[in-house]
Order: C-alpha cells, then structure tokens, then sequence
C-alpha cells in the first residue's frame, strides 16, 4: 500500500469528494459477499453491482465458466468505480478461494429445506451464491454449500429475477448486520487499499499523473 501515493491523489480530490469517500468507506463490508455463477443476461449482473454498491457490500465475484460479459456501464449506475469486481473461470476455483477466507458457501434456492430468509444467522462470513436466470446453480455449488437460502413467496411464482433476489437477501442481511455487535467494518488498511483505487478511478487521467508522480520521486 502506498499512502504517500494516496496523500498525493488526494491533493486532486475536492474536500467534498474525500469527505464523501470516508463516509462510503465507514459503511463497507466484506462480511458478506456476492457470487454471480454463468449469469446469461448481461444487465442482470450490472444490475447486481449496482445493488452490491447500494449496500455496502465492497466484493462482487463472477464466474464466467460458460458465459463472459461487459459490464453494462448504463445499468451499474459508475458502481463498477466503487465495487471491487473479480472474475472467475471456474466455480470451483471461486468456492475455494471462498472458504480459504473464511466464508461459508450459501447458495440462494426456493429448494423446500431452504433456510427461510429471516431466520438467518449473520454472524459469520458469507458468500452468497446467485445462478442462471433458467436453470438456478450448478451442482457444484449446491453440494459445496454450508447452507440454502430462500425469499419467503406467496403467490404462484416460484422465483424471483436474480438482481431483485439480491436485493431483497442484501437489504435484509445487511440490515441485520448492521444492529448487531458484529465487527463488520472495513480494517483502516483495506480502507486506504479502496480509496486508492477510488482516487485511480476518478481523477481524469489519473495514469499520466501517477507517472510523473513515480517519475518525481
């Protein structure tokens, strides 16, 4: 981390924008997190990051094993600025770099012995898995999974778009988290690492003045 490269980011920065920065950061997470698997619909991942940023949720993970796409620029609303994306090839690579940092797998489902959503325990660090608009996650998930999950539903419908099943589980988990005595806050390390990388991707051509920055030096 260099935070002598940040402080000099900052100087291009107004006070509203840093300020702005630090009141996103105080309310970022990565004790959730949120997997898209082989999503066909381009805006409905868009549409996820958009969500993710909504929340507060720092981390959004795609696995792209059949299926690779852009990121609708006009649907994620700049969340792609704010929310840290990462791509996959291979779910099984993703589940296991996952677990390697202490997330349990959860995948989403209106499967019967689903988990029904309010009753969730937001203590401990999940992941939660959203797959195919038709045929739902794939059987690597759902037997690598520590839990299933569903959104309570009354009416004939059986499942919901993937970016409003999103919405739904975040608002609610978030929430939860939030009036609890959990520690889900950012550590300061991994506050200064995103507001660089902010700072990279809002100043106007921020690469050219962190080369004469490096050149100065």
């Amino acid at each position: 981390m260099d935070l002598e490269l940040l402080k000099y980011l900052q100087t291009y920065l107004t006070e509203n924008r840093k300020e702005r920065f630090q009141e996103v950061l105080s309310e970022r997470t990565r004790h959730f997190t949120v997997v898209t698997e082989d999503v066909y619909q381009l805006h409905n991942t868009s549409a996820v990051m958009r969500t993710c940023d909504v929340f507060g949720i720092q981390d959004l993970h795609v696995v792209e094993e059949r299926v690779s796409k852009r990121i609708d620029k006009e649907i994620a609303m700049g969340a792609q600025k704010w929310v840290s994306f990462k791509r996959h090839n291979a779910i099984k690579n993703c589940i296991s770099e996952l677990k390697d940092s202490e997330y349990q797998i959860i995948a989403t489902t209106p499967h019967k012995s689903s988990m029904m959503l309010h009753d969730f325990d937001v203590s401990k660090k999940s992941a939660f898995f959203f797959g195919k608009e038709s045929d739902g996650l794939s059987d690597t998930v759902m037997e690598a999974a520590d839990g299933f999950l569903k959104i309570p539903m009354y009416g004939f419908t059986e499942s919901l778009n993937i970016s409003v099943s999103a919405a739904i589980i975040l608002q609610s988990v978030v929430s939860k988290l939030k009036q609890s005595n959990i520690n889900w806050q950012l550590s300061e390390e991994e506050k200064r690492e995103i507001e660089l990388e902010w700072a990279k991707k809002t100043i106007k051509s921020s690469d050219e003045i962190i080369e004469r920055y490096k050149n100065a030096k």
